[in-house]
């Protein structure tokens, strides 16, 4: 898949088949609409063609995004959206002027001009240009004017799952991963550096590490112990991690810290890409550090005994 910054770089496509949207998850919604944008590419021995617009939306025109955080970085997307067998990927810059586009304008100046759509594929409820003017029934009553074709995707088709990124949000906030996994058809997933902490968990025989995530729009699933899956350099390792402020040692920042199973190296500075599978529990402050040691190794046995029957 190719990613087109600028209008002015995609060159003249055979039969655009495009879509539009701001795809932030892509779900298991997203990923039907985006599948059948690739097949009828190919049926009309044309390219597909996704149109999605970078910073998200709310982040320009709502106040501070109003609490938005995102379910994927824009590099995450692009690989999800890539994965569906979507031939290009036109990453429009979101700013406030372009946020004043009236519905006519952004046919015009993007869809016909900048790409030139053959066929524009939209699910039922996408609206577009300026107050959300423009949707299905003014791009039907235009068609012949605007000289492309017109497919909407009924609401039927995609409610019948049930998914929308803000379900999956919820999800997360509560800590329901694997919730959260059947709407993405994957695992939710987040990656971070890894940097130096304060090396408690080593002292008591539970070594992590400490994962910054740069993106602070990234979404954190809430505050809690986990199953997750740690990718590194293309291996993938089992472990467990824990997201929160640390009570029983008097922690005074929300840390991310994985323990990595069978697995001794320094990896400081490295990226790890984390995978959420299952919460195990809640974080709790115990009575002392012996009283958590032992709950640990509750936690360890549980994960384990996780992965064996996932096998």
């Amino acid at each position: 898949m190719k990613i087109i910054e600028n209008l002015s770089d995609i060159g003249r496509l055979s039969f655009p088949v495009a879509t539009t949207g701001t795809f932030d998850g892509v779900h298991i919604g997203h990923q039907k609409i985006l599948s059948d944008v690739a097949a009828q590419a190919i049926a009309r021995g044309g390219s597909s063609v996704v149109i999605t617009y970078w910073p998200h939306p709310r982040f320009v025109v709502g106040k501070n995004g109003n609490g938005l955080k995102l379910l994927t970085t824009f590099d995450e997307k692009a690989a999800f959206i890539a994965s569906c067998g979507i031939d290009y990927l036109v990453k429009l810059r979101f700013t406030r002027k372009f946020s004043e586009y009236s519905s006519e304008a952004y046919i015009q100046k993007i869809l016909i001009e900048g790409v030139g759509v053959g066929k524009l594929v939209i699910g039922y409820d996408h609206k577009f240009g300026k107050d959300r003017e423009g949707g299905f029934d003014y791009l039907v009553a235009n068609q012949d004017r605007l000289g492309f074709e017109v497919q909407e995707i009924p609401r039927q088709d995609i409610d019948h799952v049930g998914v929308s990124s803000t379900k999956i949000r919820n999800a997360l906030n509560s800590g329901d991963v694997q919730t959260a996994m059947e709407y993405l058809g994957r695992p939710y997933s987040l990656s971070g550096i890894v940097t130096k902490g304060e090396q408690l968990g080593r002292k008591i025989g539970f070594p992590t590490a400490n994962i910054y995530v740069p993106e602070d729009y990234k979404l954190i699933p809430s505050d809690g112990v986990y199953a997750v899956m740690v990718c590194l350099e293309g291996q993938e390792y089992q472990g467990m991690l824990n997201i929160g402020m640390r009570p029983t040692v008097d922690g005074h920042d929300r840390t991310i810290e994985v323990n990595i199973f069978n697995f001794e190296r320094d990896i400081y500075g490295l990226r790890l890409g984390i995978k959420f599978m299952a919460q195990l529990r809640k974080e709790q402050k115990f009575p002392g550090v012996d009283e958590l040691k032992q709950q640990l190794e509750r936690d360890k046995a549980q994960a384990r005994l996780f992965f064996e029957n996932k096998q």
